[in-house]
């Protein structure tokens, strides 16, 4: 897919991205790249073109789905965002078993239950994280899973990790996922007030790197500060490639949606930019692509891309990667097959999970919906 200039147009801020108009995707460069480990690419370039083949549908019938954890021997949990509640997915068979529902969660436009997250440590401590909206915040809480109790009554009581997280009815960030040192990372968002994405004593607008009792990582950029890079517009997109280099996503307003290569400490330019930039104070993109085109939420990384799901987009990108650079265009799969796409996640070798996001008051609900289904990759 050629890459194609988006003529600037107006529109709202939303978890869609926002323009009114289409626009073409464009992949480019980051100036300024997060290196690997080895100084080499994270493997070998993978092909410019791949393939995308719906295996099955996983589990149907679920409401505002938006964090998916995988469980060991192959089990799934999702929260719904609007119920509030976790739910257990066979991974065979998609029989569903409610876990129970998260007190103190208040739902309200983007803002609900939404990112999980296992703890590293969950075969010991059977622990699961999950960000949430509040009556006066976002916040991060973790709760101990016991499958031994009966269905509704099988997650013990929150204890918070993190608050004082911006609330707002749009841009409550979401995505949490343990990297692989082990610390916590959540993408957030500025909450609908853009000055916070660039002041640094704030939490909103930025990713964050927490130890998993919630308190600033040793070696975070900023001394005594949980902030691990900044200047972000709502962030709901976290993975590592196989160089444990981290990826984002985040939503733009009018023109570009973002795919970015994460350094710590780097100013990612919301509210000064949006997309690529001339001013080399900002971290330009990998990647970037019209509002209508993507409004991306979850990422993954499996065989030498990045795959990236479309809210209003209604597709699944492949963003093949020569280390931290895009290495050809981005390429769009399922486009309208299946909807709004929320969730995307590593299943092992060339398998994902993605979850569609069509009860959300945003899409088309059709029979069946929503669903999460396994995807083969290459």
């Amino acid at each position: 897919m050629a890459a194609a200039v988006l003529v600037l147009t107006a529109g709202c801020s939303s978890d869609d991205g926002g323009s009114p108009d289409g626009g073409g995707a464009a992949a480019s460069s980051s100036d300024k790249g997060a290196s690997s480990p080895t100084g080499q690419p994270a493997e070998e370039t993978p092909p410019a073109q791949g393939s995308v083949k719906v295996v099955r549908t996983v589990a149907e019938g679920l409401d505002t789905p938006w964090g998916l954890a995988p469980l060991p021997g192959g089990d799934l949990l999702v929260s719904s965002r609007d119920d509030a509640t976790i739910t257990r997915v066979d991974g065979k068979t998609g029989e569903k078993t409610e876990l129970g529902e998260v007190p103190g969660v208040s739902p309200a436009g983007e803002g609900g239950l939404m990112g999980l997250a296992l703890s590293p440590d969950y075969a010991s401590d059977r622990m699961v994280y999950a960000y949430f909206t509040s009556a006066s915040d976002n916040r991060i809480v973790r709760m101990l899973y016991d499958d031994r109790k009966p269905s509704g009554e099988q997650l013990g009581a929150p204890d918070t990790v993190f608050k004082g997280i911006p609330k707002g009815f749009i841009h409550n960030g979401g995505r949490i996922a343990f990297g692989p040192d082990k610390m916590l990372y959540a993408g957030t968002g500025e909450s609908g007030d853009t000055g916070l994405s660039q002041d640094k004593d704030s939490v909103g607008g930025k990713i964050l790197r927490l130890t998993p009792e919630g308190e600033p990582a040793p070696g975070n950029p900023f001394t005594d500060s949980p902030v691990y890079s900044y200047g972000h517009r709502n962030v709901q997109g976290l993975a590592w490639d196989s160089e444990q280099r981290l990826f984002a996503a985040e939503f733009g307003q009018d023109t570009w949606d973002e795919l970015n290569a994460i350094k710590p400490g780097d100013n990612y330019g919301w509210p000064e930019v949006e997309g690529r930039s001339d001013d080399a104070k900002y971290h330009n993109p990998l990647a970037q692509w019209g509002t209508d085109d993507a409004s991306p939420s979850g990422i993954a990384y499996a065989e030498g891309s990045v795959w990236m799901a479309g809210l209003k987009g209604q597709r699944l990108w492949r963003v093949p990667l020569n280390g931290t650079e895009a290495s050809a265009d981005p390429q769009a799969f399922l486009e309208g097959e299946y909807g709004r796409l929320r969730t995307v996640v590593a299943a092992g070798g060339d398998k994902l999970w993605v979850t569609t996001s069509n009860t959300d008051g945003r899409g088309d609900p059709k029979d069946g919906d929503d669903r999460i289904l396994e995807v083969r990759v290459s």
